[in-house]
């Protein structure tokens, strides 16, 4: 089961597996407070996008279409399916840090990842 949550809230046993998705690690939090089993660097929106989008929720459905463009690359397409693989097995919570928890990348993130395990799941 994959599942989106701020990296500033508590953590529960149903997190499962708890995967930062962010490029900046998340302000005030040590690595101990944040308890984070993998920090995937890489899948986070460019600097560029993320400065223009600035979290304005006006900006986000192109932001979505322009970051849905940049995960089209090989390399985050291997991060996806990474994450996607790991979730199909077993819970997954990407966790995020902004404070928006309707229009950040995570939203995007899951809604991509849910279609590859759902694809995945009917192939079978």
């Amino acid at each position: 089961m994959l599942k989106i949550k701020r990296v500033y809230e508590e953590k529960s046993a149903a997190d499962g597996k708890r995967i930062y998705i962010d490029r900046i690690w998340p302000r005030g939090l040590s690595k101990e407070e944040a308890r984070i089993d993998e920090w995937i660097q890489g899948i986070a929106p460019s600097g560029g996008l993320r400065k223009w989008f600035g979290h304005e929720p006006e900006k986000f459905q192109e932001f979505k279409r322009k970051y849905i463009i940049e995960l089209s690359d090989p390399e985050k397409q291997a991060l996806l399916k990474h994450i996607a693989e790991q979730a199909d097995k077993t819970d997954v919570t990407l966790l995020f840090s902004a404070r928006n928890t309707e229009n950040n990348n995570a939203v995007v993130l899951f809604e991509i990842i849910s279609k590859l395990i759902k694809e995945k799941t009917s192939v079978r």
